[in-house]
């Protein structure tokens, strides 16, 4: 992706963000020279990767195939083989009308999916199978806002603004918006986006980035390059 678009989804995002009234945390607008600055107050950002994510997956289509991201507080994966500590996350993300957030699931992370506003949320759902791959014919149960709801394999979940959806690891998920863009909320347990996303075809987390203008804000994929 050119750093330009990327720039340009920011702003548009942090627009529509702001439209539902939430408001994105101070250092969210921090410049990068402005945290290069403040590195030694950087350091627990980096290490829990909060911050901005725009990611097209490598594929450099994300009209079609993206997601906007932003990781407002993350806690240390050690603590969950602790059992205590700061064990969960949160992020607000952005899904536009039709466009694809590829089919995936998790090792780790459970993850609550709300529809904070905007369209309709949809999701494809299917159960893992016994070595984690998909299970093409099993039925797939998950939490709508606590009440059970069971599709069959591949079955599409939709969430109006207000409903949620729980989402254990394994369970294998695609999503986009329907009839409009559409705010998402995430509250999960901790979140490891270098080692915990499994695709079901092969592709990238990240975006490669060219960098045609200089960066608004900082990506959190930024963040190793920039503080080394």
């Amino acid at each position: 992706m050119k750093r330009s678009k990327i720039n340009e989804i920011i702003r548009q995002g942090d627009e529509f963000i702001r439209s539902f009234g939430y408001i994105m945390p101070p250092f969210a607008y921090w410049t990068p020279g402005q945290m290069k600055d403040r590195a030694s107050d950087m350091q627990g950002l980096i290490k829990a990767g909060m911050g901005w994510d725009i990611t097209d997956y490598g594929q450099g289509k994300f009209d079609e195939l993206g997601l906007f991201l932003f990781t407002t507080r993350n806690g240390d994966a050690a603590d969950l083989t602790k059992g205590t500590g700061m064990l969960y996350a949160e992020k607000i993300m952005i899904s536009r009308q039709d466009q694809i957030s590829p089919m995936h699931r998790h090792n780790v992370k459970a993850e609550d999916i709300i529809n904070r506003g905007g369209g309709t949320l949809t999701l494809e759902l299917f159960a893992p199978a016994a070595d984690g791959t998909i299970d093409e014919k099993a039925d797939v149960t998950v939490p709508v806002d606590g009440i059970m709801r069971t599709l069959p394999a591949g079955g599409i979940l939709r969430l109006d603004p207000g409903e949620s959806v729980t989402l254990m690891p394994g369970v294998w998920h695609a999503f986009w918006g329907e009839g409009g863009d559409v705010l998402i909320g995430e509250v999960s347990t901790v979140n490891d986006d270098k080692t915990d996303n499994v695709f079901r075809d092969p592709i990238g987390r990240f975006s490669t980035i060219e960098e045609d203008e200089d960066p608004l804000y900082l990506l959190v994929s930024d963040y190793d390059r920039f503080f080394a």
